[in-house]
């Protein structure tokens, strides 16, 4: 009996994955057949279509197929600059997404999903901003954020972000709460609640989560833990759930040093670098991806290496926010292997992989001429199978090779060629560089066709963007209308006290792929 999924996929040329030696595999004029959402066998048009005749068949000779890519580092829809968030450094932007108005967790998790399939991206990291209410709200959020990435067909990792401390700033809230006037306090001290529930409780709510997508969506959804930052994070949290993750085969996904303000936070507090802290407590291991990393020194650097850790790479976000650039080619040359991640949104304020690969490549370029800097084939390794692994799917996507699932991007060769392209110049060169959104062909998860001709096949995009573009055009609400005040009325007392962690005088801004040895 025939599986949904099961299919042949034809292309002049493909993509697989990095060698022993870090070169990109190619193989020409092949057949892919799809078996119960697995590769089954690559080979020739010749000996993979005999006998399945049957099959549906997709692409042809004139196509490029490579590894669905991967968002290892996302968290919600509509983009702070659509919820009128006007851009700031990191620590000043965060507090006015509370006075962004909300269009529901299906609607949002759809528009970003549209974005990221439609651009080739098949599976996401999915990071929740935070639980808030009851845990049944939790629940319901949770659930209805896993439930469109089924809806329209994307593979996803999932956490939310755990704090227990400084929400608001660096210091505790309790002190900012207290200088804010009295009514203003009165409205924020509620939306902090989150940070005083026991960690045990959330834990108990990962481990609920885990087993009940576990049953519902069988290798669609991995779930990890995230503990949002240092910052944020007790050393008691932090160890409660670095052991959780390992407990139970989970990945931890943190945020650290994103900023020089944390870099500076971590010494000041603990008398050594953010790195060097989290292995004191024991919180460094290999299921451990840090998300950015822009702060991170060389003795930084050798830790993680020596512990197995990952980096998720966000360079829009970075360049975005004024909040650094991460030093890649350092955590390359130690064999740190690197994601990456679109973040809230990229240069182009969407989610375009294609585009924040060609932005990587470009930030690591150096001045000096003989670097080591990442060619086309590290950079697709980032966006591919450093992600898949990252986002808790290493074994399964990433690659196309047999035994993996079948997450497959075709690309328009003509398209991408257009023009011409010298038969001389590699095919992933011309693929990072050329390939832009109007490429992509087909898209593929589990060897279902979830984008053809460019487009979402499994729901109604156009219908999606109209009733997101309709609530949002909805005459601001009372409740709406006190919560932007109350945002800005916050604001100046936060900023005085971001001004209690501004960088002293001998501070260096950050320059082209500084180094941060504080």
């Amino acid at each position: 009996m025939t599986h949904p999924s099961d299919c042949l996929i034809e292309a002049g040329v493909v993509l697989c994955g990095l060698d022993g030696a870090g070169q990109m595999q190619l193989r020409h004029d092949v057949l892919i057949r799809v078996h119960e959402g697995r590769i089954a066998h690559i080979g020739t048009p010749e000996a993979v279509g005999f006998g399945n005749g049957h099959l549906p068949r997709f692409g042809g000779p004139g196509m490029i197929a490579m590894p669905g890519l991967v968002n290892a580092h996302h968290h919600f829809g509509v983009t702070p600059l659509m919820g009128g968030v006007p851009f700031a450094p990191l620590e000043l932007w965060l507090p006015r997404f509370r006075a962004m108005r909300q269009i529901g967790p299906r609607l949002d998790t759809l528009y970003s999903a549209i974005e990221m399939l439609e651009s080739g991206t098949t599976t996401v990291h999915h990071i929740h901003s935070g639980l808030a209410g009851t845990p049944q709200d939790w629940q319901a959020g949770a659930d209805a954020v896993l439930g469109a990435y089924g809806e329209i067909g994307m593979r996803a990792g999932f956490s939310f972000m755990i704090r227990d401390r400084n929400v608001l700033s660096y210091d505790p809230d309790a002190e900012v709460l207290a200088a804010l006037p009295a009514e203003i306090a009165a409205w924020w001290q509620p939306r902090l609640s989150a940070a005083a529930t026991p960690i045990g409780d959330y834990m108990a709510f990962f481990r609920q989560m885990k087993a009940d997508w576990a049953a519902r969506a069988p290798g669609m959804v991995r779930m990890h833990l995230a503990p949002a930052n240092l910052h944020w994070c007790s050393d008691a949290a932090l160890q409660e759930i670095t052991a959780t993750a390992r407990a139970e085969g989970a990945n931890l996904h943190m945020h650290l040093v994103e900023t020089a303000r944390q870099a500076a936070f971590a010494h000041r507090t603990y008398g050594c670098s953010a790195v060097e802290h989290l292995h004191r407590l024991g919180c460094l291991g290999p299921e451990l991806t840090l998300g950015h990393g822009n702060w991170t020194s060389r003795r930084d650097l050798d830790l993680l290496a020596e512990c197995g850790c990952m980096i998720c790479h966000n360079a829009s976000s970075g360049l975005r926010l004024g909040s650094g650039i991460a030093p890649v080619n350092e955590m390359r040359a130690r064999g740190i292997p690197v994601a990456l991640g679109i973040d809230q949104s990229n240069i182009a304020d969407d989610r375009d992989m294609l585009l924040e690969m060609k932005l990587a490549w470009a930030l690591h370029r150096e001045t000096a001429m003989w670097t080591d800097r990442p060619d086309a084939g590290a950079v697709i390794a980032m966006a591919t199978e450093h992600g898949a692994r990252s986002a808790g799917f290493g074994a399964e996507v990433g690659r196309l090779e047999p035994g993996r699932r079948a997450d497959i991007l075709l690309l328009d060769r003509a398209k991408v060629e257009r023009p011409v392209v010298s038969p001389h110049t590699p095919v992933a060169e011309t693929v990072l560089h050329r390939a832009m959104k109007g490429a992509v062909d087909s898209v593929f998860v589990e060897g279902r066709r979830v984008v053809e001709n460019g487009r979402v096949t499994s729901i109604d995009s156009e219908a999606v963007l109209a009733e997101i573009a309709a609530r949002l055009a909805a005459p601001e609400t009372a409740e709406e209308a006190e919560m932007r005040a109350m945002v800005e009325a916050a604001m100046p007392v936060l900023e005085d006290f971001q001004h209690r962690h501004a960088p002293d005088a001998a501070h260096r801004s950050y320059r082209y792929n500084a180094m941060a040895d504080v």
